[in-house]
């Protein structure tokens, strides 16, 4: 079974925390190494408690969903015998409430752009089962209780 870390890190200064005026902002460090900027949404927590220029828990979840179907996705058309040159996804998560009132990211709408190579390409047909086959194959989507749309 493998394993995967990340290390968060928040602290709070010279802020005085009990009066909710604090920092959002923190670091999430990978083993990559990588260090990234984190923090609250700004549509959650207004800034300056928040940073508009670090990435969200919403945003990085939506980014691992569309870099698991990417991956996914390229795993699957090699197989079939098709050569990608490029993939781009604009992903998009929609924050909802559910029945009992709390916000989740409900829905993530995948549009990827793909360029094609070579002198066998995917009909429409072949492309859309190729997502089905990426979207069951991805660990994080298996992970995911959200609605799932490829658009593209």
């Amino acid at each position: 079974m493998a394993s995967y870390t990340a290390t968060v890190t928040w602290k709070r200064g010279d802020a005085v925390f009990t009066d909710n005026k604090y920092s959002r902002a923190h670091e999430i460090s990978f083993d990559a190494p990588l260090t990234i900027a984190g923090s609250s949404s700004p549509h959650v927590v207004r800034p300056p408690f928040s940073r508009e220029d670090a990435v969200d828990p919403e945003e990085m979840l939506v980014a691992a969903l569309s870099s698991c179907h990417l991956l996914s996705f390229l795993y699957e058309a090699q197989r079939a015998g098709f050569a990608v040159d490029s993939y781009v996804d604009r992903a998009e998560g929609v924050m909802t409430k559910n029945e009992a009132g709390r916000l989740w990211v409900s829905k993530t709408t995948l549009t990827p752009q793909i360029v094609w190579s070579g002198e066998k390409r995917p009909t429409p047909e072949q492309v859309h089962d190729l997502h089905h086959k990426a979207h069951e194959a991805c660990f994080i989507a298996n992970s995911y209780r959200g609605e799932v749309v490829v658009d593209g």
